[in-house]
This record gives C-alpha cells, structure tokens and sequence, in this order.
C-alpha cells in the first residue's frame, strides 16, 4: 500500500508518495493543489492520502528538507531513501549522477552523458530528466543545456521554475559567506541581468549597503519595531531612547523588567496605550515561552516566522519583514504593501499611481529570490524623490 501527503512550501503545494520503506514519487507545486494531487497520482490505484503528522518519521524528515530548500537554498537529501533498481538502467546512472552534482552548480547533459560513460547521449539524458519521479531529491533542475542555457524543464512554470531553483541555491550558499558585500555583489548582478530598468536604478544608487543587524534578543527587535510603526523616524528614536532610559542596564531591559513597570511611567516616555498593550503582550509571550528566540527563527521558513511572531499584539506582517530583511538576513522577502517600496516602484518604472500590493508581487516575481535587495534599493529611490529640489 502506498501513501502520499500535500504539503505547503514557499513555491506553493507539493506532494510526496512513499511505500513502506522508500519515496518514489515527489511532485512540484502545479497550478492548484488538486492539479498537483492529480499529477502525483495520476496512474496509481493503490494509494491513500494521509496526514504529514501520521506519517512516519523518516518521511516526515523528507518533507522538512524539500521546505528547507524551497525557503533557505539549503538542504541534504542524501538520507531520505529511494529505489532506482525498477529504473532502466541507463536512467539509473545519470540520476546517480545528477545527485553527485554539488547545490548551486550545474553540469550540461553533454557533460553529464560522458559521466556515465555514453558519449554523445545528451538527448537521452534530457529524457532521463523529463521522466525523474524524484526532483530535488534527484536535481534535474541542476543539468542545463550547452553553454549554461537552462534548457528545459517539465515542472509547472518550465524554464522559470528551474531558473528560479537554481537561484535559491546560489542564495544558500551566499548566505554561508563571510564575504557580505561579495555576495550582495552577486545578488545585483543578477537583478541587473533579470530586469534592465530596475539595473539602471542600481547603477544610479551605487553598490548596496543592505546589512543586517544580526542582533541576539528577538524581544528587542519586537520591541524596537513596534514603538516605531506609523512614526517618524526621528520621533521614534527619542521615544525609544527614553524607553531604554528607563532601565539602568546597558543591555536591552528582559521582559520581565518591563512587565515590572508601571502603566504610567511607560505611557510617560511618549508610548501609545495600544503600543504600551502590544510591548506588555510581546513581554508576556516571551516570559513565558510561547516564542522561539532568534537562534530558533534561524532554522524557520519566513511562513513559520510569520506564523509565530503576527500571534503578538501589534505585530504584523510589515514588522515580520523588517525583522526577516535586517535582523535575519534573509534575501527574498518582499514588503509589498511598504509605502517606500510602491512609491520607489512607480517612480522607477514610471507609473503615475502607487501599484497595489497584488500589482508589486506579480511584478517581483522575476526578482526572485533576490527580492529583499530589490527593496533597498526601490527605498533608495523613494529617498531620492523627497531629497529631490522642488
């Protein structure tokens, strides 16, 4: 009997089917998730769905992974078992192959035909690819065509998806880099390469300076964020300074600190009484557990993260992004309904009305999974405008 789940990932819902002991099939996000229910099973009687928490640990592990690569870039699936023996035998090779490739490198099917021994196959390797029942776990989106081409690609979305892959990738590795600016450095060459106009802008702005905080206590980054949402900059930081004079630590105060103090002298630093409720509800939840710190957000996808965190008073889906662009470093997060972020969008795309939020993400799309760096730098065009003489 075989069994297989859906599961969310941050390209959409994928599917795994597994027998007893082994996967056999693992299926990419098609148009909806019936779409991809259907492609998964599609000739197959004998198999039943069954809920990720029932299913057993090793397949539960398998999952992880494909969430983990499809979020981060970064996965090993060198573990999770597999049966190429019903393979033919010329496709069991060239898989065998194609799971020595390393992440974030490619290998043309000429090259990958002479690995395996069969000179001049290159169009049988391309079939081997258009039938693998495992992607990722076999990387077919790894083999390109002659002269680095992406070639082509049988999952929903084609030659996008496996360009799009293949960028998560090169971003697990950057993200492994001690050389920040080296791998912002690539980040914007492939920007430049994927949209002219929003390169043009780059060129214009200079190199990027997107550098995260990298802070060590969550609280205070919650806490920061929220005495600033819907104030000026500057207003913000003077309140948020008295707020730290409160407390004669030169550390940011523990939540059990500020849960000690009164109403009145929180109010009296400049606090709103929903930003005082919202920092008391961050505290709480702190206090007592019920939010993971930011080593623990550092193994999360931004989904889990935004889960989490948007559970606390005050803090929502604005405050998450900022948290995953400049405390955690994450390269592909889009503030899509920022007013900086729309009104540098028109501005350099020469639209006379600020996109919708819809409007900017179908537009970002093909800036993926360099998205976060793509924001600085429309925010640097919004600064631009209100520098500019009237």
């Amino acid at each position: 009997m075989r069994h297989y789940c859906l599961f969310k990932t941050g390209f959409g819902p994928c599917g795994l089917l597994w027998s007893e002991k082994v996967c056999e099939r693992l299926q990419l996000p098609e148009k909806s998730p019936m779409a991809t229910r259907q492609r998964l099973t599609h000739d197959i009687s004998d198999c039943e769905e069954l809920d990720l928490r029932l299913a057993p640990g090793w397949v539960q592990g398998a999952v992880l992974s494909v969430q983990r690569l499809l979020s981060k870039g970064q996965a090993d699936f060198s573990s999770i078992p597999i049966d190429m023996r019903p393979m033919p035998p010329f496709f069991r090779q060239v898989y065998e192959a194609t799971r020595r490739i390393p992440p974030g490198q490619t290998l043309s099917y000429g090259a990958l035909a002479q690995a395996v021994g069969s000179p001049g196959a290159a169009r049988a390797v391309g079939q081997a690819m258009r039938r693998n029942p495992l992607p990722l776990i076999i990387p077919c989106h790894r083999v390109v065509a002659a002269g680095g081409k992406a070639g082509g690609f049988s999952a929903f979305g084609g030659v996008v998806t496996k360009q799009h892959l293949l960028a998560l990738e090169r971003v697990g590795s950057l993200e492994g880099q001690e050389d920040h600016a080296g791998a912002l450095s690539q980040a914007v060459a492939y920007l430049k390469q994927q949209d002219p106009i929003l390169g043009m802008l780059m060129d214009e702005v200079g190199a990027c300076e997107l550098q995260p905080k990298h802070r060590g206590s969550l609280f205070a980054a919650l806490a920061e964020a929220i005495v600033y949402q819907q104030l000026h900059a500057k207003a913000a930081a003077t309140i948020f300074g008295r707020f730290r004079g409160l407390y004669a630590t030169p550390e940011f105060p523990m939540p059990s600190a500020v849960l000690q103090t009164s109403e009145e002298t929180l109010r009296s630093v400049g606090l709103s009484r929903s930003k005082l409720l919202a920092l008391r509800d961050l505290a709480e939840r702190m206090e007592r557990g019920l939010l993971p710190d930011m080593q623990q957000l550092l193994d999360m996808s931004d989904q889990d993260i935004l889960d989490a965190l948007t559970k606390v008073r005050g803090i929502g889906p604005w405050t998450v992004d900022m948290l995953l662009i400049f405390d955690l470093g994450r390269w592909d997060v889009l503030p899509a309904t920022d007013y900086g972020v729309r009104k540098g969008f028109s501005l350099t795309f020469g639209r006379r009305e600020l996109p919708s939020a819809e409007a900017l993400q179908r537009s970002a799309e093909r800036w993926r999974p360099f998205r976060s760096v793509a924001s600085w730098y429309l925010w640097r065009a919004a600064d631009r405008n209100k520098s500019a003489p009237a």
